[in-house]
């Protein structure tokens, strides 16, 4: 029994520091609509300048004191973010922003990196908190306690402030209807830096006040931000009360996993997000979330038509030199080449999802590695010949993201997105944790392909053929009947349904489509490497299929495959620098707030400014 509460109540004081940054994030989307995924940024942020602080005003004083300074200084910092980046991208489509608070967190971590070094921050006890008390002669830190009794508090200043004065009012009122604040003169402006300034400002006070428990590391902001996804997630996107419903019930599981089920930590959480959502879809205390005023991915310019006589011409001539590349290029070259043409594979099949149906989903790696697993393991345990287990590979990820998929269309907007998130995390856990299938984090090595596929210039024509082929279907689908479906649920779901278009089997179709030809581009991958590991299943591999579609252009055909290719041609080159994420966050906020359409959009707004461009292009 002495256990028990001892587990529970380091629990409790576990979901303090949780709440702090789980309640700022669900006020700045409550108000805003902003997917803050810098907020854990902003918590990393806290612990480091609580640290610098706390050496600066020693004692019981300083330490509090230290702790609030913490806050008020990252509330500021947040304000200049809202200020520079998210301001100007308020009416831009929800991807955008997201892509934006993307670039945020690469120029924190580069400026963090530059101001505090690498090497990690101890956190100082807490004056007067330094021992412990037996509780059921179980031993509990007293600082500790101290958590679980501040934490009320601050649910009950934060309840205070939203339901009792006049502040409180207006950010209800903007949560529920923003135009109809703005209509009756309220400046929107200043409310939504005032939110995100105390949102920001609760971001910092958890990162400094859990310092005696953790300390300060350059990690912490992608450690802590995706458990405050699921809290908010879990509590309803926009509810403080929820917010800390949810972050007791994450903490506390949790404890008591690593005590009594030590496999299930790396993925408890998205279980009980994944089956909460099933049952709620819109959280424990949320509102249903509607999708940004201009929509996930944001209208498309003009039509998208088939490709005229000069885009075809250039891609022509394009496949005539990537087919000469052997002739005139080295073997790196060609390596070089065929991990470009995979991931333009992986990155098209996600904007076959995004930009055709509106689906963003931040889970899509779950198919690229499913696809690219399921050929090693026939390879591996069953001793399968490479083309049959190549073909397996889009058959095993289709299947998989049919059962995915017959779930997650039931959701929306942000919901969805962290759905899909959660079914591709349990992917992830079983390839990590299933070591004697999988390998674990070993992986699975020698998986090559055939003798007739072994040489270096074969493997590449045979990928070109593939991969191009892959990208060609796609848009093919795009102008079929899917394809107008497709957009027509994304564009107005309501008007597709009354002319007939069962939107959510359009949308269920668009979604296994797009993850049998994620799980060919896992194919391909698998035996150019000869090996798999389970970092290709990770949440970074979904972001960077995300990225590059949004730096080629959201709003085109080709957007995914011109900035899949742009991204990989130059990541060589840019991870050799010191400070390289510094430069790729610049660029990325640079693109979100001057060139929102992206390489392709860009290149051809150009072109119709100078009079090249009359409708050849076409997409």
């Amino acid at each position: 029994m002495g256990l028990f509460a001892a587990q529970l109540i380091t629990g409790l004081a576990n979901a303090a520091a949780l709440f702090l940054v789980a309640s700022g994030l669900s006020l700045i989307f409550g108000v805003t609509r902003i997917v803050n995924f810098a907020h854990g940024s902003l918590y990393m942020l806290g612990a480091y300048f609580g640290v610098t602080l706390m050496q600066m005003l020693p004692g019981g004083f300083g330490f509090w004191g230290s702790v609030l300074l913490s806050g008020l200084i990252v509330g500021l910092i947040g304000v200049v973010i809202e200020i520079c980046v998210l301001r100007p991208v308020y009416r831009a489509p929800e991807l955008f922003q997201l892509v934006a608070t993307f670039g945020v967190i690469l120029v924190i971590q580069d400026l963090t990196l530059m101001i505090w070094g690498a090497d990690d921050q101890i956190g100082p006890r807490a004056p007067g908190l330094k021992s412990v008390v037996r509780i059921l002669g179980e031993p509990i830190p007293q600082y500790d306690l101290a958590l679980i009794a501040i934490t009320p508090f601050i649910l009950l200043a934060l309840w205070w402030l939203i339901t009792k004065t006049r502040i409180g009012i207006l950010v209800r009122a903007a949560t529920q209807d923003r135009t109809m604040v703005g209509a009756l003169g309220v400046n929107q402006s200043w409310l939504f830096t005032g939110v995100f300034f105390l949102g920001s400002a609760l971001a910092g006070l958890g990162g400094a006040i859990q310092l005696p428990k953790g300390g300060a590391d350059l990690l912490m902001d992608l450690n802590i931000i995706s458990a405050v996804f699921v809290v908010v997630v879990i509590g309803g996107m926009g509810s403080i009360p929820g917010a800390f419903v949810a972050s007791v019930l994450i903490s506390v599981l949790n404890v008591f996993g690593v005590a009594y089920l030590p496999q299930s930590t790396l993925v408890l959480m998205y279980v009980v997000m994944a089956v909460v959502l099933l049952i709620r879809p819109y959280g424990l205390l949320g509102r249903e979330e509607k999708g940004g005023e201009h929509g996930q991915v944001g209208e498309p310019d003009r039509p998208i038509r088939p490709a005229g006589l000069v885009g075809r011409s250039l891609v022509a001539a394009l496949m005539v030199a990537l087919a000469l590349i052997p002739v005139f290029g080295s073997n790196f070259t060609q390596v070089l080449l065929t991990d470009i043409i995979i991931f333009c594979l992986f990155a098209a099949s996600l904007q076959f999802m995004l930009s055709t149906g509106g689906l963003v989903s931040f889970g899509h790696a779950a198919y690229f590695g499913g696809g690219a697993y399921a050929a090693a393991l026939l390879v591996t345990h069953a001793g399968t010949p490479m083309e049959l287990a190549f073909l397996f590979a889009p058959f095993a990820a289709g299947l998989l993201a049919i059962i995915f998929g017959w779930f997650c269309i039931r959701l929306s907007g942000v919901y969805f997105a962290m759905l899909t998130l959660a079914f591709s995390q349990l992917v992830w856990s079983a390839a990590f944790q299933w070591y004697d299938v999988t390998g674990g984090d070993d992986g699975l090595v020698n998986i090559w392909p055939s003798e007739w596929l072994s040489g270096t210039t074969t493997y590449y024509y045979f990928t070109l053929i593939v991969g191009v082929g892959g990208i060609i279907l796609l848009r093919h689908l795009t102008h079929t009947p899917l394809g107008y479906a497709l957009r027509a649920g994304r564009d107005s779901d309501r008007q597709a349904e009354a002319t007939g278009i069962n939107v959510k089997l359009v949308q269920w179709t668009g979604f296994a489509v797009a993850g049998a030809l994620a799980g060919l581009a896992g194919g391909l991958f698998v035996f150019s490497k000869g090996s798999i590991f389970p970092n290709e299943l990770e949440i970074a591999k979904s972001f960077d299929a995300l990225i590059v579609v949004f730096l080629g252009g959201v709003k085109t055909l080709s957007g995914g495959v011109v900035g899949a290719a742009f991204m990989d041609g130059v990541r060589d080159w840019l991870t050799r620098l010191e400070y390289w994420r510094l430069i790729l966050g610049l660029l990325i906020i640079a693109v979100v707030i001057i060139a929102p359409n992206g390489i392709v959009g860009s290149l051809r707004k150009g072109a119709e400014r100078l009079g090249f461009y009359r409708g050849e292009f076409s997409e």
